[in-house]
């Protein structure tokens, strides 16, 4: 069994600098930057994507709402046409700052509260992949698994790949738990680990009030904003790999 290990990088600005992307980055086969919008600035995304390039970490954009106070994580009201232009105007940014940087960007994952709404809302979904596939057909497009995300990416010919969370918990229609609800964000390193097994053996993710849902996964996400998110990757990897899974990008 092969799966990829991705995270969330790049997302300080200025003097900021949160988590610590270099150590996350030694554990990781995918890396999803953000690109200006929630995060990032043209240094902190220059830096990252070269601390990727060295270490040959597939990379990906991270575009979200602008909206560095929040997060990300509040939905700003926007029609899919708007919010399609925005993420190509994120994606072209770290594009161009790759090139730079000596890599490139090979796919695209939606950051937060972006994320949860084209997960479930059709019309923003095909926004998304439409706007994506028009500023670079060769781009992918990496998705939760079993939304509506992942299915506009089929519909419109796009590569897409699935995630799932390694740290996050889900609901019984597989979108995630809202982030303000309790027990939201798995903190513990080795209830996290066990669950990925689980669901590696089975197919099968555990979710809060209901039977466990089947999902595919290309890839895993370990946030890269929590404290632990360094010890999270390294354990998880290392836990994957003595399970006798090889931990590889899913992109060649």
């Amino acid at each position: 069994m092969q799966i990829d290990l991705n995270s969330d990088l790049g997302e300080g600005y200025g003097p900021w600098v949160l988590g610590d992307d270099a150590q996350i980055l030694d554990c990781v086969t995918s890396a999803n930057i953000a690109c200006g919008g929630h995060a990032g600035d043209p240094e902190t995304m220059f830096k990252t994507l070269r601390l990727a390039a060295e270490r040959g970490v597939r990379v990906g954009a991270h575009p979200g709402y602008a909206d560095r106070e929040g997060f990300g994580r509040r939905v700003i009201p926007m029609s899919p046409a708007e919010i399609g232009r925005m993420v190509v105007a994120q994606v072209g940014a770290l594009g161009a700052l790759a090139r730079l940087a000596g890599t490139q960007v090979r796919f695209v994952k939606p950051h937060g509260a972006l994320g949860n709404l084209a997960a479930a809302d059709a019309s923003v979904a095909g926004a998304i992949v439409a706007a994506v596939k028009s500023l670079d057909p060769a781009l992918a497009l990496l998705a939760i698994s079993g939304t509506a995300l992942e299915t506009a990416a089929r519909e419109q010919g796009v590569a897409v790949f699935a995630e799932i969370f390694a740290d996050r918990a889900y609901l019984p229609n597989g979108q995630l738990v809202p982030r303000s609800q309790a027990g939201a964000v798995l903190h513990d390193v080795k209830e996290a680990a066990d669950r990925l097994v689980g669901y590696l053996k089975t197919g099968l993710m555990p979710v809060q009030g209901g039977n466990a849902i089947a999902l595919r996964a290309d890839s895993i996400c370990v946030h890269g904003d929590s404290p632990e998110a360094a010890e999270m990757a390294r354990q998880i990897r290392a836990r994957l790999q003595a399970e006798g899974v090889t931990v590889a990008a899913f992109l060649s």
